[in-house]
């Protein structure tokens, strides 16, 4: 979900910049700075970006850039003067001096910064022209930061994809240990009974024991729902965007069967090999919140 768009237009003098973000969320999170001229498309601006992004944490910042000219206030004369006027009627009435070239710069100055004397620019006015140049750019910010995101998704699958794979040969790397395993424990049981236990015992009641508790202690069956949640897993992944959530069920239900795999492994080298897995499905799980 992590991704950056940017987009530059110009119109009427004035750049128009937009800037994406995008950061890893559960849901759709949208926060949004807009120019105060685009504020009344805000709606229809959130409803582009949620229906291309769908998930994450999302900032949209818009704003402008206006040319020098275009921000230059207009002097009303009209009021200028009539002030010109009463400052002159009350500096006679006062006896100061208005003359010389000094005093006027002064007085100039004075006269600038009275109420309405400079005219600010007449309120804006969203044309449709305008706001079609703001959503094409708003569009092509969309366009890069899904560019940036397709490159990141890229590199996450041949990540997931490598680690998948090494848990694969982490699982097979366990089959040596386990077929010598079930003689192992009859036999320590036999012994055992030999030093402890004088006299006859029912062999058929051990037999059976010895067989019930070997079963407990049976992992095929969590092998192979893990080898299927593996091939699930990579299933998925091809299947396209939208998968990120369903991804992390899978993880879940894999690291369940690797941890059960490891409570049934009664050797140290077997529980090495499950570590391993952990360290590898640890890093998938990490990786998984980032994907669509």
């Amino acid at each position: 979900m992590t991704g950056y768009g940017k987009s530059v237009v110009e119109y009427d003098g004035k750049k128009i910049h937009v800037e994406i973000k995008s950061l890893n969320s559960k849901a759709l999170d949208m926060s949004a700075r807009i120019a105060p001229l685009y504020r009344e498309k805000e709606i229809e601006i959130r409803q582009t970006v949620a229906a291309s992004l769908e998930r994450g944490k999302i900032d949209v910042n818009i704003w402008t850039e206006k040319d020098d000219t275009a921000v230059v206030s207009n002097i009303n004369k009209d009021v200028a003067v009539e002030y010109f006027n009463q400052i002159s009627d009350l500096s006679k009435t006062l006896g100061l001096n208005m003359d010389g070239e000094q005093n006027a710069c002064e007085w100039m100055k004075v006269l600038l910064r009275m109420p309405d004397v400079m005219n600010r620019a007449e309120t804006e006015e969203l044309s449709d022209e305008e706001w079609n140049v703001v959503m094409d750019a708003v569009r092509s910010a969309l366009e890069s930061l899904n560019a940036f995101r397709i490159q990141e998704g890229e590199a996450l699958a041949a990540k997931f994809t490598e680690k998948i794979e090494n848990i694969r040969d982490y699982l097979a790397c366990i089959e040596p240990y386990e077929k010598g395993r079930t003689e192992k424990i009859r036999q320590r049981i036999m012994d055992s009974l030999e030093q402890h236990i004088d006299g006859d015992y029912d062999k058929n009641r051990l037999e059976q024991e010895m067989i019930f508790y070997i079963e407990k202690l049976d992992i095929s069956e969590e092998k192979q729902r893990l080898t299927n949640h593996l091939n699930y897993f990579l299933e998925t992944m091809r299947d396209g965007k939208g998968q990120g959530k369903k991804l992390g069920f899978i993880a879940q239900e894999m690291g369940r069967e690797i941890n059960t795999t490891g409570s049934k492994s009664n050797q140290a080298e077997m529980q090495n090999i499950v570590v391993k897995m952990k360290d590898e499905l640890e890093q998938i799980k990490e990786q998984v919140l980032n994907v669509l």
